[in-house]
């Protein structure tokens, strides 16, 4: 099994370039993909009321978007929370898919999160800031959510040390996925 990461700085169009990539070459794993699930399991919600004191069942990502607003401290205690439970389900795929040739995980914080050593080729997905602010408004997010974030991952020269191909994704989709595919050819 080869496993193939993909990573990037936030809205630099890593969904979009691990779909392209893993289509009809092996299953694709996403860590934001995992975190949508985990947020529905009642258990989740109920640790989660209990530990961040809220009231409401409902909205439950509103309302901790709102605590870290005001206190940047919660999100570190959130991730002790939720990073564990998305390794869970990753080691859960990887033991599902062994028996494939490639394995595509979609992993944002994969350099942050110290998993580079478990990956045979890692992708970087890049784009200017500017670019990636734009394309997190249009998809609904606020600027200063976008800030946090953006401030709680490494810088890309940081990252890219990391990673054996980048890919700067400032143009469309077309593009991307010529880059893309050139790069895979070798590997297939």
């Amino acid at each position: 099994m080869i496993k193939v990461g993909i990573t990037g700085s936030l809205a630099s169009g890593k969904t979009t370039a691990s779909k392209l990539l893993s289509s009809g070459r092996g299953p694709l794993f996403s860590a934001d993909a995992a975190v949508k699930k985990i947020y529905k399991n009642n258990n989740f919600k109920k640790i989660i009321l209990k530990k961040f004191n809220l009231k409401k069942t409902s909205n439950i990502k509103k309302l901790l978007l709102e605590k870290i607003n005001k206190d940047k401290e919660i999100i570190k205690k959130l991730e002790k929370i939720i990073h564990p439970l998305v390794r869970k389900e990753m080691r859960k795929f990887l033991k599902k898919n062994i028996k494939k040739k490639f394995v595509f995980l979609e992993i944002p914080l994969l350099v942050e999160s110290d998993l580079v050593k478990i990956f045979d080729i890692i992708f970087y997905i890049k784009a200017k800031k500017s670019i990636r602010l734009k394309r997190f408004i249009l998809k609904g997010g606020k600027r200063s959510i976008f800030n946090m974030l953006n401030l709680k991952q490494l810088s890309d020269e940081k990252k890219m040390k990391y990673c054996e191909h980048i890919i700067v994704n400032e143009k469309n989709i077309k593009i991307l996925k010529k880059k893309l595919l050139d790069i895979f050819k070798k590997y297939e």
